[in-house]
């Protein structure tokens, strides 16, 4: 066993993936979840850097599966969490069914909060840990047609703000946001948005550069990071303008059938 413990959720494929590449890389014994069978096979690529690494599929859409995954952990100090699981919904919010929104709130946001008090609650006892939490430049944009993502993102970027300031006088304790745009994963595919002008996008990010942006200020310990140019110019423009023109940007982006290609 290494003298380094990590979480990190939603690791079968993506950002999650690459962060748990990076963990095993940097020497972490690492407990990876997801709610997909595709879990098992990452932990096999994550093993070739020697670390033990400890594979669960849970659903963290319920307070069940994050009891499950702390389980799993089996009583050792968590030194470093990445809450990067989340689930993303397209089209219209009148069309969507109470379920499928309920689930992407229940996502991204229950079940996030619920792992990060239980595990920020011990990392403050021991004064020591790092928290690295997936967030969006979504949050700072009214998202028509993908309205309950960016909505939590948007929670969960404010909510990380406000832990951060609450927890301030641990100073062994770290919680950095990632803020990503676009990333090229299954999100969009998953999210029914590949007939969309950002789903069918070539010009997303790589997960790959994206996670090596949040590890780099997770180490540093730095309060936030926007991955990629672009995406900083986009953050800073969206604080300047007003909400109904951000509304109808997105609109262009996200609208079914807005793929002209």
């Amino acid at each position: 066993m290494a003298d380094k413990f990590a979480i990190i959720t939603g690791a079968s494929t993506g950002i999650g993936f690459e962060l748990a590449s990076l963990a095993a890389e940097n020497g972490y014994d690492i407990l990876v979840v997801a709610d997909e069978p595709l879990i098992d096979a990452a932990a096999a690529d994550f093993r070739k850097y020697g670390v033990e690494v400890t594979s669960v599929e849970a659903d963290l859409a319920t307070i069940e599966g994050v009891e499950t995954l702390l389980a799993a952990a089996d009583g050792r100090h968590i030194d470093l969490l990445c809450a990067n699981a989340g689930r993303g919904l397209g089209h219209a919010f009148l069309d969507q069914d109470p379920p499928d929104w309920r689930r992407v709130i229940d996502t991204n946001i229950t079940g996030t909060i619920f792992l990060l008090q239980r595990v920020l609650q011990e990392m403050v006892v021991r004064n020591a840990g790092k928290v690295l939490i997936t967030g969006s430049i979504a949050g700072f944009i009214p998202g028509s047609f993908q309205a309950v993502y960016n909505g939590t993102k948007a929670f969960i970027d404010s909510f990380a703000d406000a832990i951060r300031n609450e927890i301030k006088e641990s100073k062994g304790v770290t919680v950095t946001t990632l803020m990503p745009g676009p990333v090229e994963t299954e999100f969009f595919d998953r999210a029914n948005m590949l007939d969309t002008s950002v789903g069918a996008s070539d010009s997303k990010s790589d997960p790959a550069d994206v996670a090596r942006d949040g590890w780099d200020a997770l180490m540093n310990g730095e309060a936030h990071v926007v991955s990629g140019w672009k995406n900083k110019v986009q953050a800073a423009l969206a604080h300047v303008t007003p909400a109904a023109i951000l509304a109808e940007q997105h609109r262009k982006m996200a609208e079914p059938g807005s793929d002209n290609s």
